[in-house]
């Protein structure tokens, strides 16, 4: 297929790679973004991309919780003015609230009952969009909780009590003290902004994710000329090394990184007075994965003739 301006734009922006390689990449491709940016980066001329893409959503992400549940939801908007909207932030907070009575799931937190007004979530959105004047949509939902332990939660960016542009709920089990719990529970909400981990264990990565990297990490190996049982090694290093980095429990603390994640709960049993397992953690950020529009067409169309 024909490789346009817009897909070299686009593959440019996600890995930072040259126009020419880019244009490169989507040739050998086939057009196919995604194993361009493989292409790209087993040929070492691209950083790691996420699939994601451009954040281009705007709106807010609430957090409620309860002594052994939290909820996280996602309330987007057109513009980011709107998050300082206390009508919208009233809004995502009730939304949040609403949820924690539910299982989590979006189909659920939508169809609830939102209090004083006869009307469902979704059609209490709908309603407040002439008010508030923009479009807005309720697009994710998602709910962690214990049998005994803690279900910790943090707010980056916090525009409002649990309102804000990144959220994290992270589910502890743990029979000891629940307020401690909570403490070093936090602790690991924010390591998770701040790091992003894919899985909690190695063993709960996507399967496909690591096929992928072992993918590239075996096509960059080979770059190097050596025979293939050193190549053989060389991936299984760099998947190790892959899984320090993308594995939570793995990873070094934030907090303290001359230690990981599970060093540092370990330490914290003490204090806390039992075990600690992480049975779960979600993260929500404002508009991930969500594609902007590119707003200056009339260059893109100038670009695509000029390649002609």
């Amino acid at each position: 297929m024909a490789v346009t301006a817009a897909d070299v734009k686009e593959l440019r922006e996600k890995t930072g790679a040259g126009m020419m390689d880019c244009k490169n990449a989507l040739t050998e491709t086939g057009g196919d973004i995604e194993a361009a940016i493989d292409w790209l980066r087993a040929k070492g001329l691209a950083r790691a991309a996420k699939k994601a893409g451009r954040v281009a959503a705007e709106g807010l992400i609430g957090v409620a919780a309860n002594d052994g549940a939290a909820v996280l939801v996602e309330v987007n908007s057109e513009t980011d003015f709107v998050a300082r909207n206390e009508q919208f932030q009233t809004l995502v907070r009730s939304v949040a609230d609403i949820a924690l009575g539910t299982d989590g799931s979006l189909q659920a937190v939508s169809g609830a009952d939102f209090p004083g007004t006869g009307r469902s979530v979704e059609d209490e959105i709908r309603e407040q969009i002439a008010s508030i004047g923009e479009n807005l949509n309720l697009r994710r939902t998602t709910k962690l909780d214990v049998a005994a332990g803690a279900v910790a939660t943090y707010v980056h960016g916090q525009v409002a009590p649990g309102l804000g542009s990144i959220g994290v709920i992270v589910a502890l089990e743990s029979a000891g003290d629940r307020e401690k719990l909570g403490q070093i529970g936090r602790q690991v909400a924010m390591h998770v902004a701040a790091a992003s981990p894919l899985a909690v264990r190695v063993d709960e990565l996507d399967p496909q994710t690591v096929e992928r990297e072992r993918a590239v990490f075996a096509e960059q190996a080979r770059e190097s000329g050596k025979p293939e049982q050193i190549i053989e090694k060389m991936v299984e290093g760099r998947l190790r090394k892959f899984y320090e980095e993308s594995v939570l429990l793995s990873q070094s603390f934030v907090v303290d990184p001359d230690v990981t994640v599970e060093a540092a709960l370990k330490r914290a049993e003490g204090d806390v007075g039992a075990p600690i397992a992480v049975k779960a953690f979600e993260v929500f950020r404002v508009g991930e994965g969500v594609e902007r529009e590119d707003s200056d067409f009339a260059a893109e169309v100038a670009a695509a003739a000029g390649q002609g």
